[in-house]
Parts: C-alpha cells; structure tokens; sequence
C-alpha cells in the first residue's frame, strides 16, 4: 500500500506544478492593470512605478514564478492588493465555508443519486424507472443558476421559507439552526448536477452487475433478494469511490455560480471578487487552494479504491 500511495503522490506533484504555471500565465495574460486598479486612476505615474516595484511586478516572468511559488510551498500565499491583508487567513476562511456547503451538497446528491440510480436499474420497464431517469436527466441538464434563480423566487422571496443570501443573519442568529436554513437552497443547487451524474452511472453500474453470472448462482442457491442486492452493491463500491471523488472535486471548483448568487462567503465568491478588482494573489492562492483539495481527494480515493480492491495496487 505504501508504494502504492507513493507512486500516486509522485504521479500528482508533475499535476500541481503544471496548474501553477498554467494559473500564472493565466493571469499574467489577464487584460487590466492591478496597480492602476488599486491606487485608482488619478495615480501619478511615480506611485504606480513604486508600487510596481515593491510587489516584484517589473521583474522577469520566470523570476516572478519562482518567487511565488516558492514562497507558496512554504505557506506564505502573500498579501491581498485590494483588501490589504493577508492572504492565507482569507482563503482558508473562505475555503472552510466552501467545504462546507460542498459536503453538504455532497450527502444530497449521493443520497438522491444512489436513490434514483437504484429505482432505474432494479425496476426496469416501470413508470418508477421512467420518472426516475427524466428526474436525472432533467438535473443533468438544468444549468445550476437557473435553479438557484428560481429557489430563490419561489422557496426565498416568494414563501420566506428560507433566506436567500449569505451564510448566517446579519443581525443577531447565528448556531447550526441559522446555518442550515442558509445553506439549504444552494446546497440544493449545488446537488443537481452531481446527483444527475451519480444516479445515471449507478444505474448502469447496477445492471452490470446483477447480470453477472455470480447472482444466478446466487439465486439458485435459494438466497433472498436482500442479501444478492447487497452482494450486488458490494461490488458496485469501486466504482461508486471513483464517482465520490469525481464528485467531490467538481462539487469544490464548480460551485462558483452558487455562490455567488446567494452570497455565499466561499472560495469560489472570493476568486470572483478578486477577478473584479484584479487581486491577483488571491486569485493565484484560490486556484492552487483548489487544485490542492481535488488532488488530496482523489489520492483518498485511491487509497479506499486499493483497500477494498487489492488488484488495484498492482
């Protein structure tokens, strides 16, 4: 297991220093000026040189890579030109909001996919399997902000069921009661897709396998539906990893939308706040942020992926 994990480690590092560079020349190719945009447009053109000058900005392009990424190696994510502070403290914090709402839409869509999937694969040819695969197919199709859109017509303005910004009440709330009321509409949203995806690949994954020849003998032997479906879903845990953590990632860089309709003070608000007032140091730190937490994910899946099936590690 040890080499094992060791090779995949080894196998993501090349992964990680590829998306910083494509991160750095991406923004390097960003049309705007971030010194302009942070001193304003009256700035005499000495300040703007002074500036310029104290961020590294007038150095080579490699230079100012290496410098960066090795003061990101040893967790100096730098300081945020529009807001004047700290980097780190700022993603991180709004990494942990992220985390939050991926997981909570995650325990949505796994529940409603393995649902859906399960009804479509096990009662074929039934107005339940019809509805089941139009209800997948239908989350698969939506764009995330249309939903969200109209969750908060209807469920947030419409009802008041629910608040339809922000992570907690401005004034007074606060606990785990205000938190979920808050984070139930884009959680939804945020599920859709996943859920869509989930449910149409445990569906053929089911049918694969309970048309093996080991659930013939299995019925033969006399056992009962309950057990061979469990034996069924047994062998579908492999593949069901490798989803979770497909899922998982996407569900962490692709919630951007979500969160920036209903406000949500996450990793994916704060990159597109800083893309508007050309922040490029949180910009840098919140893609590396993210590339970071989806290659950690697939490494964990990796490691659960070998110890439920050995035959992997070779």
């Amino acid at each position: 297991m040890i080499t094992f994990l060791s090779r995949r480690i080894a196998a993501a590092i090349p992964i990680l220093i590829g998306v910083s560079i494509v991160v750095f020349i991406t923004i390097k190719i960003i049309p705007g000026d971030p010194i302009a945009s942070l001193l304003g447009p009256t700035s005499t053109p000495e300040a703007r040189s002074e500036l310029t000058a104290r961020l590294g900005l007038n150095r080579a392009l490699p230079i100012q890579y290496f410098s960066w990424i090795g003061h990101t190696v040893r967790g100096d994510l730098g300081n945020s030109i529009a807001k004047q502070t700290a980097v780190r403290p700022l993603v991180f914090d709004a990494f942990k909001n992220t985390l939050i709402l991926t997981l909570f839409a995650a325990i949505l869509a796994f529940a409603a996919g393995l649902l859906l999937g399960a009804i479509a694969a096990l009662r074929r040819g039934k107005i339940s399997a019809a509805i089941s695969n139009a209800i997948s197919l239908f989350s698969i199709s939506v764009p995330q902000y249309s939903i969200a859109l109209l969750l908060i017509i209807y469920l947030a303005t419409g009802t008041g069921w629910f608040p339809s910004a922000g992570m907690y009440n401005a004034i007074g709330g606060g606990g785990w009661g205000d938190l979920f009321a808050h984070i139930v509409l884009p959680g939804i949203s945020a599920a859709l897709v996943p859920a869509g995806i989930i449910a149409r690949m445990f569906r053929s994954v089911v049918i694969d396998v309970m048309s093996m020849d080991f659930i013939d003998s299995m019925r033969a032997r006399g056992l009962s539906e309950r057990k061979i479906l469990w034996h069924a879903f047994h062998n579908t845990m492999p593949t069901l990893l490798t989803i979770a953590g497909l899922q998982l990632g996407y569900l962490l860089g692709g919630v951007i939308f979500v969160e920036t309709i209903f406000a949500w003070p996450g990793l994916g608000l704060l990159v597109y706040q800083s893309i508007t007032q050309r922040d490029l140091p949180v910009i840098q730190a919140g893609v590396i942020v993210s590339a970071l937490a989806f290659v950690l994910i697939n490494l964990i899946v990796d490691a659960l992926h070998a110890t439920i099936d050995p035959r992997v590690r070779a």
